[in-house]
């Protein structure tokens, strides 16, 4: 019974430690993918300003 407490608390504290060491790689991952997400926001953005502004010209 012992050694099944002490499996059971080391996997908590192996899935704990894990968490906190991947809570920087998730924020890494997520700031890429914002930054991605702004990129492609402002491209498409750009291009429809420069079409409008285009067909207001002709």
């Amino acid at each position: 019974m012992d050694v099944l407490l002490a499996a059971m608390l080391r996997s908590v504290y192996l899935v704990d430690s894990l968490l906190m060491d991947s809570r920087q790689v998730i924020g890494l991952v997520a700031a890429f993918l914002a930054a991605v997400l702004a990129a492609q926001l402002g491209w498409h953005g750009t291009d429809r300003v420069l079409a409008w502004r285009q067909r207001s010209e002709d």
